[in-house]
């Protein structure tokens, strides 16, 4: 069952239509099937023409979606083969960050990512994807692996930022952050990022500082949340659609301004209502991106990557 978002009760109210004729067929023999074909058409084109108009707003309730694929519905779909590695050898084992030695089309990889849980329990275990100093620690033992291995490293970016409890502070929260942006930086390999949902602050860039970062296409990216703007701005969580709107978070906005390289298209409706279908689609995509940048050596990566970041705003 969908869960449907506020903007989408129109379709929502097709597809309960949908559901009640067929039930009225099957119980009662009656013949409604041009009746439910002719809505079937005329939800899916209301449910396109929604999703091609969605305010930042929107699109930052559709990266949050509850159904919206996540880290372990990625490596079921589109990688092979997943080791996974745990422990940062120092503290402990962070479930918000997962990561391992995975295969992509036949291509062996590393790939790494924020992991939020589909469920009230899983959901607790991964600690809804925020991050401690323990998994950004472990993020970085990972990728000097993949450096000391010559794999290249894949990075799924979904979190709404890093823990931001007392006890991350006195783990060195702040610092884990910003070795872990420094181990991107310095990977010897070639690096893809993508953020799949929600891009938060510096919990998202201490996995995204690739020379290649790619956004699926309702997901955003941004150094605060809509409702933490909002509330320094306004002194209020209710201005958060404006707050959105403001601060520039989609895919479509930062492919102009050139933070992302690539927008990845996701279903109609978003990637909950086909997770397969995207994890196939974006396996494809990071293909297509490895191919590329797989004949440069360790010193084009590392200043094409350097090239990258330090145009950001010029």
């Amino acid at each position: 069952m969908i869960s449907y978002l506020e903007f989408e009760k129109p379709v929502a109210s097709l597809e309960l239509r949908i559901k009640e004729m067929r039930s009225l067929e099957s119980d009662n023999g009656v013949d409604v099937a041009s009746e439910i074909e002719r809505l079937e058409v005329k939800s899916g084109e209301l449910l396109a023409s929604t999703y091609a108009s969605l305010s930042p707003w929107q699109k930052t309730q559709v990266a949050r979606h509850p159904q919206r694929p996540h880290f372990r519905d990625y490596i079921e779909h589109a990688f092979t083969d997943f080791m996974p590695l745990g422990g940062d050898r120092n503290f402990a084992d962070d479930e918000a960050i997962m990561g391992g030695f995975a295969k992509l089309n036949g291509r062996r990889v590393m790939v790494i990512g924020h992991e939020k849980g589909h469920d009230t329990q899983t959901r607790i275990k991964h600690n809804f994807g925020m991050g401690k100093p323990e998994g950004y620690r472990k993020a970085i033992r990972l990728m000097e692996l993949a450096g000391r291995f010559g794999l290249p490293v894949v990075t799924l970016v979904d979190t709404s930022g890093a823990f931001p409890g007392i006890e991350a502070e006195e783990r060195g929260q702040a610092e884990a952050i910003a070795r872990s942006t420094e181990a991107c930086l310095a990977l010897p390999t070639p690096m893809v990022s993508v953020i799949v949902g929600e891009g938060g602050s510096g919990g998202a860039v201490a996995l995204a500082s690739a020379e290649r970062v790619l956004m699926l296409e309702h997901s955003v990216y941004s150094v605060i949340s809509p409702e933490g703007c909002a509330s320094i701005l306004w002194r209020t969580s209710e201005k958060a659609a404006d707050a959105a709107q403001a601060m520039k978070i989609t895919a479509q906005h930062l492919k102009r301004l050139g933070v992302i390289d690539r927008i990845v298209q996701e279903p109609v409706g978003g990637a909950h209502r086909d997770p397969q279908g995207m994890a196939v689609t974006l396996g494809n995509v990071i293909g297509e991106e490895l191919d590329k940048l797989g004949h440069m050596d360790s010193a084009e990566i590392l200043a094409l990557r350097e090239k990258r970041f330090l145009e950001l705003g010029g």
